[in-house]
């Protein structure tokens, strides 16, 4: 691999139809910028680890079951 890329004549995702395709149908989740304590993320992510899921998974089903709902997994 090359130790840099030129990206300055890269088309957006938007700009490509299958990609924009599949960016309209990914719906449902948005990516954000959450600043958290370090010792909140360092507990997720234990938990998480052991319970076999993603740090960010966890924070979502615990985000989710505060306004609540039940999570998808629950309702299985």
């Amino acid at each position: 691999m090359r130790k840099e890329y030129d990206f300055s004549n890269a088309k957006r995702a938007k700009d490509v139809p299958h990609l924009s395709k599949l960016q309209a149908e990914a719906k449902g989740k948005t990516c954000i910028i959450l600043m958290l304590d370090d010792e909140v993320l360092q507990n997720f992510r234990a938990k998480a680890e052991a319970k076999g899921l993603g740090y960010q998974t966890l924070i979502n089903q615990t985000l989710t079951k505060s306004m609540g709902y039940r999570t998808i997994d629950e309702v299985r």
